[in-house]
């Protein structure tokens, strides 16, 4: 907690208190892309243990830089990323270990990185079990994926995962009209990989939003 109050204090004393200088933003950027190549290139069954690796290079971050909300993001991601890979109940405590990292970043700062805190979130909520087993709501996760899109209404995955929300929701032509407007988000620099697999994820998205509507 006072670590927590030392930052924000910080935040309200500079602007710039939040900032990457290089060599962190240069770790920032390896974490980004050693995620896209883990989730998009490596064969499923390499995937818990590569992201396992990784989830301690992103923890590591976050203890070196706890006032940067950028570090505590992509530490939720890649938790959330290793329970995916993971599966089944064992996963559970990664997922609530993510959403930890995820709601710390909100605390410092709501806007780090277009506001991706919230789209990671919200697809947590979006995508874990509901009570009793965890702590999935989907009333909560619409909630955060509007803030998101609210921040960052033409991102690529903003607008995938509030596609993907409105699937599930059975809003089927709300969801086609997100998914296609995705498709036409700006190409990331440095995030090639990415954006590639983040496309196909719509693209078969938009297949059963389809099957849906005809």
């Amino acid at each position: 907690m006072k670590k927590r109050v030392a930052c924000l204090l910080l935040g309200a004393l500079s602007q710039g208190a939040w900032a990457l200088d290089s060599a962190c933003q240069q770790r920032l950027d390896n974490i980004q892309q050693r995620w896209a190549h883990i989730q998009y290139q490596l064969p499923a069954e390499q995937r818990a243990q590569a992201f396992e690796q990784l989830s301690g290079q992103a923890l590591a971050f976050t203890q070196e830089r706890q006032c940067a909300a950028p570090a505590w993001i992509w530490s939720g991601i890649v938790r959330s990323s290793w329970a995916g890979a993971q599966g089944g109940l064992g996963a559970l405590s990664n997922v609530k270990a993510a959403r930890a990292d995820l709601e710390h970043a909100l605390a410092l700062d709501p806007k780090a990185l277009q506001g991706s805190a919230y789209t990671s979130l919200g697809a947590l909520y979006d995508r874990v079990p509901g009570w009793p087993i965890g702590f999935g709501d989907a009333d909560k996760a619409e909630q955060l994926l509007k803030q998101a899109l609210q921040l960052n209404p033409d991102g690529i995955d903003s607008l995938y995962f509030w596609g993907d929300h409105l699937y599930r929701q059975k809003r089927y032509s709300e969801a086609k009209a997100a998914l296609l407007k995705a498709l036409q988000a700006a190409p990331r620099p440095g995030r090639e990989t990415a954006d590639n697999g983040r496309r196909k994820e719509i693209e078969a998205l938009l297949v059963d939003v389809n099957a849906k509507l005809n």
